[in-house]
């Protein structure tokens, strides 16, 4: 019996060169499928805008603008040269396309400026390694997922503010009574944003100073000043406190913009300090902070959760038979095997090295083993294409602990981990403790 699921999880569009496309096309699509990828190949326009058009999955749509020297159009003048204006007026809106371009072509301020206006995901200069080029597109296809949650706590009344529409862009806004106790609900919530109307700042400015004092205070959190009007008194003032920025005042259009730049910029600096950059995935730092959020939440709504820690099989053995690079791949596919397994509020890290911790939210230690037994076995599934001609699966152990019989999250990685190297000496490939038959 046949499947019409696809092999691999993503796809890319390439519109190029004939000839590149078969110097390149076997080493291509090799690194490809490693990163659990496919590559689908153009020559002709109106094929790739065609496939463009048809496509409705998680995709990238690259094209090399070098190709368009050497491609003719489709029009009744089959002499006539493809031009770059002809290529974007063709392109279908609703997309975003990766731009590949030589040394020359990037010189080019105004070929730039172009590029950019329409509607363009990225660009990439040219020559380019097919392993650096394969390995940018898989970053893109981690970037494409969407951003975290970026909650704003509000003390007072903060006009012109549509809490829908800034949900709409990952922003939550928690109304908070009094200035007074702010510095509580902060230290309860670990808000990424702190907005503050002008009057309750002059109702209350050492608000500011004993935010930014706390020294366990997230380094990425801003305080954002929101005035009735501009007072340049009284903004002075609050950013010689502390405050990070003024909101200019106006319509709720200006306000939900400003707003949003901010939190993109806050979800930017949180990737760079608390995400892996291989993988996309929590780090180390970015967990412990998480980890600690849900243990609260699940101490304040009585909820269990199951900690997972788990270890690529004999990975040490991958890096000398195959190579570093190929143990990076392994580490990448086994990020993409487990995040569909993943919730709403789970968390997924790559805690070091081959390394993984997965929590579980609303979840008990045997249906948290389950869990994690199932991602075990769509890891095993995985076939890797080692080199040409050689196809492996690869396998990883795991411990599995849970809240409230552990208290805190140190706690719960301990015994994970202590579990993690009972499935080790088990023989590997299992997850531990195995619950009860």
């Amino acid at each position: 019996m046949t499947s019409d699921a696809p092999l691999y999880r993503n796809q890319v569009l390439l519109l190029s060169q004939s000839f590149f496309i078969k110097d390149n096309r076997a080493e291509l699509l090799l690194h490809a499928h490693k990163y659990d990828f496919d590559i689908r190949f153009f020559d002709e326009v109106s094929r790739f805008v065609a496939a463009v058009e048809a496509e409705r999955g998680n995709s990238l749509f690259v094209i090399d603008l070098d190709a368009l020297h050497n491609m003719q159009s489709d029009m009744q003048d089959s002499r006539k040269t493809l031009m770059l204006g002809e290529l974007l007026q063709r392109l279908p809106d609703g997309r975003d396309y990766v731009y590949l371009q030589s040394a020359r072509q990037g010189s080019r301020f105004l070929l730039q400026q172009r590029l950019v206006d329409s509607h363009c995901l990225a660009y990439a200069e040219k020559p380019i390694p097919n392993e650096v080029l394969v390995e940018r597109l898989f970053n893109l296809f981690v970037q494409s997922k969407r951003g975290d949650l970026v909650r704003v706590v509000c003390p007072g009344q903060a006009p012109g503010l549509d809490s829908a529409a800034l949900a709409a862009r990952r922003i939550e806004l928690v109304p908070h009574a009094e200035a007074q106790t702010l510095h509580l609900r902060v230290k309860e919530l670990q808000p990424d944003l702190v907005l503050l109307t002008d009057i309750e700042f002059v109702r209350n400015e050492a608000v500011v100073r004993i935010l930014k004092k706390n020294m366990d205070a997230d380094p990425v959190r801003e305080i954002l000043l929101l005035p009735g009007r501009l007072d340049p008194v009284l903004a002075g003032r609050a950013l010689a406190g502390g405050a990070d920025a003024i909101l200019l005042p106006g319509e709720p259009a200006l306000l939900l913009a400003q707003l949003a730049g901010r939190a993109d910029k806050i979800r930017v600096n949180k990737d760079l300090i608390g995400k892996d950059r291989a993988t996309g995935l929590l780090n180390k730092v970015g967990l412990q902070k998480k980890a600690q959020e849900l243990v609260r939440e699940a101490a304040r709504d009585g909820c269990p959760l199951a900690f997972g820690v788990l270890d690529i099989d004999r990975f040490k053995t991958i890096n000398d038979t195959w190579g570093h690079h190929f143990g990076d791949i392994v580490i990448k596919r086994l990020s993409l095997a487990l995040a569909p397994h993943l919730g709403e509020r789970d968390l997924l890290s790559r805690f070091g090295g081959e390394e993984f911790v997965v929590v579980f939210w609303d979840c008990g230690l045997e249906e948290g083993w389950r869990r994690l037994d199932g991602m075990r076995q769509a890891f095993g599934a995985i076939v890797f294409a080692a080199a040409p001609g050689v196809v492996r699966r690869f396998s990883f152990s795991g411990g599995i602990a849970a809240y409230s019989e552990c208290r805190s999250g140190n706690e719960l990685f301990l015994q994970a981990d202590a579990m993690l190297y009972e499935a080790k000496l088990a023989g590997r490939n299992r997850i531990c403790p195995a619950p009860l038959a």
